[in-house]
């Protein structure tokens, strides 16, 4: 088996204005919601091939941004109190979470 995304550019590039604007609009607060989307982005376009037979099934990911508010709230008072190094760490937790969260169809 092997793993195969299907990022583009412009993929990206929109996915991240978008998110630049929110973040300027928010005052930074759509940084907390950043990482569920982000990682929902990257395994929605991912598939995992089959090398013997050559076939290829997508990636699902079944999380929700908004879905989890308590744990962005959580996150979001650790990253004050450690002065933003929390952050880097709930950037992973989210990973973990989404990447426990999502299917192969």
């Amino acid at each position: 088996m092997n793993i195969k995304a299907n990022l583009s550019i412009l993929d990206i590039i929109g996915h991240l204005l978008i998110w630049v604007v929110l973040t300027i609009i928010t005052f930074g607060i759509a940084l907390f919601f950043f990482p569920y989307s982000f990682s929902r982005f990257v395994i929605n376009r991912t598939s995992v091939v089959d090398i013997a037979t050559g076939a290829e099934r997508k990636m699902v990911c079944d999380i929700n941004i908004f879905s989890n508010i308590g744990h962005i709230i959580l996150w979001m008072i650790i990253s004050i109190l450690t002065f933003g190094l929390g952050y880097i760490f709930y950037f992973y937790r989210v990973w973990n979470y989404a990447l426990n969260n999502s299917r192969i169809q």
